[in-house]
This record gives C-alpha cells, sequence and structure tokens, in this order.
C-alpha cells in the first residue's frame, strides 16, 4: 500500500480555516486532502518545481471545486524559495520529497520560516527501496536523519504516525523560543 493522504492527513490536527503549505506538492494527493479538511475558510498552498504538476493540480483542484487550493511554482530548497511570507501557515506537509532533493536542511528551514509559532510539520517518506519501487536504496532516508535535520533547523520531533504499508510519517513542532533570560533547560 502507498502513502494515503485521506489517512495521514488527520494527524496533522487540521481545523477549519486553518492554512497549509504542501512542500513539493507533486500529483497534488496530499493538498487535495488538506484543502477538503480546513474547508472553504482555509486555504492550502501547493508548492511544486514542475510547472506541468502544477497545471494538472490547478485542473483537480477546479473539478473538485476546491477554491481554497492555491498552487505555487517555487523551489523549497531554497529559503523564500515557496514564496510565502514569514509565519504565513499552521502545518507544512513534506511528502515523498526528502529522499529527492539534496537541500534537505535549507528545505527544513523554509518550513521553519513559514510555519507560525505553534504551527506543525508533518513529514511523509518511503520506508524502504522494495527493490525499485520506492527510491534507489542509497536516496532512502531513515527515520532518525529526518528527526537529525529537522532538530538541527529548530524543529522538536512530537510523534510518528502510520502512513501507509511502504511509507513512515513523522511530526514534529517549532522548538519552543525562550525569553530573554531564560534558561535553556
Amino acid at each position: 500500500m502507498f502513502s494515503e493522504p485521506e489517512k495521514v492527513v488527520p494527524y496533522l490536527q487540521l481545523t477549519d480555516g486553518m492554512t497549509v503549505a504542501d512542500f513539493g506538492a507533486g500529483s497534488g494527493t496530499y493538498a487535495l486532502a488538506a484543502a477538503r479538511r480546513v474547508g472553504a475558510r482555509g486555504r492550502v498552498y501547493a508548492v511544486e518545481v514542475q510547472k506541468d504538476l502544477l497545471e494538472r493540480l490547478g485542473a483537480a483542484a477546479r473539478a473538485a471545486k476546491l477554491g481554497n487550493l492555491e498552487i505555487i511554482w517555487g523551489d523549497v530548497e531554497k529559503v523564500g524559495g515557496s514564496k510565502l511570507a514569514d509565519g504565513a501557515v499552521d502545518r507544512v506537509i513534506i511528502s515523498n520529497l526528502l529522499f529527492e532533493v539534496d537541500g534537505k536542511y535549507t528545505l527544513a528551514l523554509e518550513a521553519k520560516r513559514i510555519l507560525r509559532p505553534d504551527g506543525l510539520a508533518a513529514v511523509v517518506e518511503w520506508s524502504d527501496s522494495f527493490g525499485g519501487m520506492g527510491p534507489v536504496a542509497e536516496r532512502v532516508i531513515k527515520p532518525d536523519e529526518v528527526k537529525k535535520i529537522m532538530a538541527e533547523a529548530g524543529f522538536q520531533f512530537q510523534n510518528d504516525f502510520p502512513a501507509g504499508d511502504h511509507h513512515y510519517g513523522l511530526l514534529f513542532k517549532l522548538k519552543a523560543r525562550l525569553a530573554v533570560g531564560q534558561a535553556d533547560s
């Protein structure tokens, strides 16, 4: 079984009116599921570097009458590359993307930049290569490596969640910012 966005999205604790960014939206399965979940008052930004995928996703959103989904041609491997404002979103979805990119840390910093202080980031990745069904074995990124990258970028691991037979899911929140004079514990 592949990753199942309709079953994964509830772990993001989305509510009506929230704002979500889907990094590397691809075919848009996560963006579409999130758009249904946040309702007409919410907003989902599907950020993708491949224009042809964005065109198809835009058509799928129109067909599903999801006017709350906005497509953005952007490069999330660069800080500022999502083209979203600082603190613009409540949630960031990073699905089946880290194994493909070289700028994993920069991508994590971009997620941090656009998240509100109480925001959450969900990472869904292939758990193995599966004989060519997933990424090549050398590109598979293990959960501990994701946790390390996210921690270095300023995130705190919250929990893992089921993401399908061939994937794992990890949920992160921004580390609390210390007040001036407060000791780090």
